[in-house]
């Protein structure tokens, strides 16, 4: 949640009458979900589709065995759709492995959307500022592209294994103990809650150092 690459910006120094601008350094980080829970969101909000849709079938043909697929392999697995008697079947791993590769999508397609690396490049230009090694405009664009990918690559597929994490934890609870354990945490209730603790955590050392800063004089 918390780990970030660092992408130092360097400003050249500019000359105006007798002040001298920039030749300073800032850092620009990038994070390696920069997408948070929303990817999480989306991708259980775009599974249930095929699963409304198979309920609405179902209402009009109860035995419509096109209604009874898209409910079963499209409803999450749980303790109380788990069939002690067979067990896992490949339909179970239906809607974990869609759930894991949407999650993927939507991480690529909402970071792009947040994060344009062509605004930035433009942006650092304008302000005079350049990253070191690379020259500004496209070059800086494709820098920040391929930084970008790399995060998207392992940031996209962190988010998918604590997505997961409910549904790994049950696969191992079946095989050891023969029932799942039907955690209720789900993978976005994992991630705000590590984020709120992160965030009170920053809160309450930001107050200790207020209320102990004579100390530090």
């Amino acid at each position: 949640n918390e780990a970030q690459r660092i992408v130092t910006i360097n400003y050249a120094k500019r000359v105006h009458g007798n002040s001298a601008y920039g030749g300073v350094k800032s850092i620009m980080p990038i994070k390696l979900i920069s997408a948070g829970v929303i990817p999480v969101i989306f991708a259980v909000s775009f599974l249930s589709i095929p699963s409304f849709i198979g309920q609405l079938i179902q209402r009009n043909d109860a035995s419509s065995e096109i209604g009874q697929m898209l409910v079963k392999l499209f409803s999450a697995p749980n303790a109380s759709n788990y069939n002690a008697a067979v067990g896992l079947t490949w339909e179970s791993y239906v809607y974990p492995a869609a759930y894991f590769l949407l999650v993927i999508l939507f991480t690529y397609i909402y970071t792009s959307i947040v994060f344009n690396t062509q605004d930035y490049a433009e942006n650092i230009q304008k302000q005079g500022g350049f990253i070191e090694g690379v020259r500004p405009g496209k070059e800086t664009e494709k820098y920040l592209s391929k930084i970008m990918n790399r995060l998207n690559l392992f940031g996209s597929i962190s988010l998918g294994i604590i997505a997961l994490t409910p549904y790994i934890v049950d696969f191992i609870s079946i095989q050891t103990l023969g029932t799942p354990l039907g955690l209720s945490i789900s993978g976005t209730s994992l991630l705000i809650v590590v984020t709120v603790a992160i965030e009170n955590l920053r809160s309450i050392n930001s107050r200790a150092l207020m209320v102990t800063y004579d100390d530090y004089k």
